[in-house]
């Protein structure tokens, strides 16, 4: 008798699952009527509420679009889209939520490659607000992937060269660039393996080897700061003098991916020999 009333009670609410924060999540993937999905809803949260349960995480995947508007007039409210779903929030406690909000930053990476003549891999974007300008090759890390591997994919594809990572010199931080997400950019030397340039035509107008002294003569009012900064490392790394950070793993996932923190290991030995 008891289990029958638990089938039928679980038949009126949504299919769910806890999360390690006190929560649920909703994951949507059968077809459902708008009008049945937010009757659902209601009876759901009001059993999750006398549950003491606290944020309430509906993911719709695109095909199930018809079910946002149900989803907001009970009250939830977008917390970050993807291109095949978007994912609603509802906070129960009558409290501050303290729920982060959806990610503010993204990461760019900076190459600096310098052949033996001491020339710079330098490029010109065919848009935006540097167009026309020699600079080097920049792009957005993809999701899941590191920092030394997406710098090596973006020089690859932007001007056909082949490079090897070295480490990370230094990074930026940089406010309201892409739909008001700050960006951090992560300047990263790089050994070139190959030395004939073929341009990516959708986005490049131009690459070329270029000497680092005339790079650094060029005046750009968008990036004359990094400019300066860039042709400096460089000066200093040449002569030997700036050691930059080097990935290091810490730990992998459950694929067996590796985690990095990127620092100074030669700094980091030195400094415990002098304690020791």
């Amino acid at each position: 008798m008891d289990d029958k009333v638990t089938i039928e009670n679980d038949a009126q609410r949504l299919p769910a699952i806890d999360d390690e924060f006190g929560g649920v999540v909703v994951e949507m993937k059968q077809p459902m009527d708008s009008d049945v999905f937010r009757m659902l809803l209601k009876t759901s949260m009001s059993h999750w509420t006398l549950q003491g349960k606290k944020g309430v995480w509906i993911k719709l995947p695109i095909e199930l679009s018809n079910l946002v508007d149900a989803a907001v007039k009970e009250g939830f409210w977008y917390h970050h889209a993807e291109p095949k779903y978007l994912m609603l929030l509802y906070w129960i406690p009558q409290t501050v939520n303290p729920i982060p909000g959806n990610a503010s930053h993204i990461a760019r990476v900076g190459a600096i490659v310098l052949n033996d003549k001491r020339e710079m891999l330098v490029v010109q974007e065919k848009m935006g607000i540097l167009r026309g300008i020699w600079k080097i090759s920049t792009g957005i890390i993809h999701e899941g992937e590191d920092i030394c591997v997406g710098v090596v994919r973006e020089v690859k594809e932007e001007t056909g060269i082949d490079t090897e990572f070295v480490e990370v010199l230094a990074f930026s931080q940089e406010h309201k660039v892409f739909f008001g997400k700050s960006e951090i950019l992560f300047m990263c030397m790089m050994r070139p393996l190959s030395f004939d340039i073929q341009i990516q035509e959708t986005e490049i107008e131009a690459a070329q080897w270029m000497p680092l002294e005339e790079y650094a003569s060029q005046l750009s009012p968008h990036e004359k700061g990094l400019r300066k900064y860039i042709t400096e490392l460089c000066m200093a790394k040449v002569k030997g003098r700036y050691s930059g950070y080097l990935p290091v793993p810490v730990a992998s996932d459950a694929d067996g991916n590796p985690s990095y923190i990127y620092l100074n290991q030669g700094e980091l030995n030195k400094k415990l020999n002098e304690l020791s």
